[in-house]
């Protein structure tokens, strides 16, 4: 064997070198203001594509995000009014989940798909469910949300490592995994989860809220760092919005 096939060997035996190419899948929360602010131009400038699960969307900010829709970025449904048990998130009476039926929750999932549409004129749009939940009134509404064919998968909010290193082959789209992160999060972190994917050929959904501001905040000097590391590593991991990710998978 000569000297450059055997070290063409070693750098494929070797542990700890990633053989793989894993996906990695940046989705944001909530339409809040410091995503638009801390978020988007840090994508932007790596040339990366997230995707951005809106409700209660600010009329203000309507342009930003039809102009965050023509760059690439993937603009999901994540109801009017984000209906959570009351005693997970705040919120007027009338918008808790308890007091929601599967009927009522489609018809707002529907409404804010036109919305949707008016902002970046996709006819089909992605799910996420509010605070992970898929109970209104008691009822489950992922299965009659799934027949209506009024999106095309449902995010949740928790995705064990055994989900990373499985994919998204192995997955039901209508309960597509994600990783939470934010207050106190460390670049550490973030890296972490990101190398589950990269070593495994899996993928990593992770979900974020406010990036230096709003609320489950992670730093913006982190976020920003993640992005570059990201950028790094574009050879071994690829960063795709999750609606590429699915059809990539399918």
């Amino acid at each position: 064997m000569s000297r450059l096939a055997a070290a063409m060997a070693a750098l494929v035996l070797s542990p700890g070198i990633a053989q793989a190419r894993g996906t990695v899948v940046l989705t944001y929360d909530d339409a809040l203001p410091s995503q638009l602010e801390h978020a988007l131009p840090v994508l932007d400038a790596a040339g990366l594509k997230a995707t951005f699960f809106l409700s209660g969307v600010r009329e203000a900010d309507v342009p930003r995000w039809r102009a965050a829709a023509r760059r690439g970025h993937e603009l999901g449904n994540h109801t009017i009014f984000h209906p959570c048990a009351a005693a997970k998130f705040p919120a007027d009476p009338r918008f808790t989940s308890e007091v929601y039926t599967p009927a009522s929750m489609l018809r707002e999932i529907e409404q804010q798909n036109v919305l949707l549409r008016a902002l970046d004129g996709r006819a089909r749009h992605g799910f996420a469910t509010p605070c992970g939940e898929h109970l209104v009134g008691g009822q489950d509404y992922l299965e009659p949300l799934r027949a209506a064919k009024l999106v095309d998968y449902a995010r949740g909010v928790s995705m064990s490592d055994a989900e990373v290193r499985a994919g998204a082959v192995k997955g039901d789209a209508m309960h597509v995994p994600a990783r939470g992160f934010g207050e106190n999060t460390t670049l550490a972190q973030l890296i972490a989860f990101a190398q589950e994917a990269e070593v495994s050929g899996g993928w990593a959904v992770f979900l974020f809220h406010g990036i230096g501001g709003d609320y489950l905040s992670v730093d913006a000097a982190v976020h920003r760092a993640f992005v570059r590391w990201l950028r790094q590593h574009r050879r071994t991991i690829r960063v795709a919005t999750l609606h590429d990710a699915l059809a990539a998978a399918r």
